[in-house]
């Protein structure tokens, strides 16, 4: 186990060797705190003429970041607005012959390593452009489109980028681990900060009392697609679910489920490994760092089952030739009281 993997678990015990490097963290608080108010109170920029939603989370790691600004901008088209997502792009380098040439404007034809894995994937929906100064990347987008609203693929520690609404989402099953800042604990802020966002969103259900979630997500699998014909499996639909099941494994129930291999380069694997048991697979993971450029080896196992990727990693897998490899498709769901409530929020900023 690598070093980093090490200190990810000790995050998630109350007490463990972690600690040890509290000073550090009281160190980083300070370096943060300071920093958010440099810039507020000396370098901030000027609002931009459009709306601007930062979603983001306040620690490291995967929380469902990516299917939820999905559903976003899905749900704000069927309001009539004309949503674009500006992001870091991390993994990625802009364009051009020399690395780092941004602002760059994320399309279908673009590569992973141009523009990253999570923007790749959400150019299918509405534009987006990629950038690590974010406000750079807001004002360009704005120029080139015809975008009404911003949406900021995290973002939230970016306080040079001006905003109307935050929301944070969080991992009801992690939640805060240790409850420190790094590098003793995974937040990137304390967990007060909470209290100055608009939403916080808990993805699953917890039995933490600590975590003060206003609404509820669900992530749920929609289909199976195969990664190199593109066929599908509605999974909406149990009959097709049973029948699809049998189509892709081509073997019999083995103690309950169906044997699969899980490949997954993202935050957090073993929600990826919960989706699938849900399903009724049984799961064999094999975890790789988030954000891994993956080159085909990853896929190739000595036995005749399935490999099923998150969609998130098919991006960066398109031209990958292996006939084993199937995508899970899936469909973040806040509660409707969330949008009832977002809604008011944004009537709230054309307002103003």
């Amino acid at each position: 186990m690598g070093f980093s993997k090490s200190l990810e678990k000790a995050w998630y015990r109350k007490i463990s060797w972690a600690l040890l490097l509290l000073p550090l963290s009281w160190v980083f608080r300070c370096i943060v705190f300071l920093r958010k108010v440099y810039i507020q109170r000396c370098t901030a920029n000027p609002k931009l003429n459009v709306p601007v939603i930062v979603v983001g989370n306040i620690s490291v790691g995967g929380t469902g970041k990516t299917p939820l600004l999905i559903t976003l901008v899905q749900w704000l088209q069927q309001q009539g607005y004309r949503p674009g997502v500006i992001s870091r792009g991390y993994g990625g380098h802009g364009h051009g012959k020399k690395p780092h040439q941004y602002p760059y404007f994320v399309s279908t034809e673009s590569s992973t390593v141009e523009a990253g894995d999570e923007p790749l994937l959400l150019a299918k929906y509405c534009p987006v452009m990629v950038d690590p100064d974010r406000y750079r990347a807001a004002k360009t987008l704005l120029e080139q489109t015809d975008c009404d609203l911003i949406l900021s693929d995290d973002g939230l520690q970016h306080y040079r980028l001006p905003r109307d609404i935050e929301i944070v989402l969080v991992d009801a099953q992690r939640v805060f681990g240790n409850g420190q800042c790094l590098p003793a604990g995974p937040l990137r802020e304390p967990a007060s900060r909470l209290v100055d966002v608009d939403f916080v969103i808990a993805n699953g259900t917890s039995t933490d009392n600590s975590l003060k979630a206003s609404y509820k997500l669900s992530i749920v699998p929609i289909q199976l697609r195969h990664l190199f014909s593109n066929e599908a499996i509605d999974l909406k639909k149990d009959l097709n679910l049973e029948q699809g099941l049998n189509k892709l494994t081509e073997q019999e129930q083995w103690g309950g489920g169906y044997k699969v291999h899980a490949v997954a380069g993202i935050g957090n694997p073993q929600r990826f490994v919960q989706s699938l048991e849900q399903l009724g697979f049984e799961v064999q993971l094999h975890a790789w760092p988030d954000h891994h450029v993956f080159n085909g080896e990853e896929f190739i196992f000595d036995d005749d089952l399935p490999v099923i990727i998150t969609a998130k990693d098919a991006v960066k897998c398109s031209e990958l030739k292996n006939d084993k490899v199937w995508v899970l498709d899936v469909s973040a769901q806040p509660d409707e009281a969330f949008f009832d409530e977002l809604g008011k929020k944004l009537m709230e900023c054309r307002s103003n």
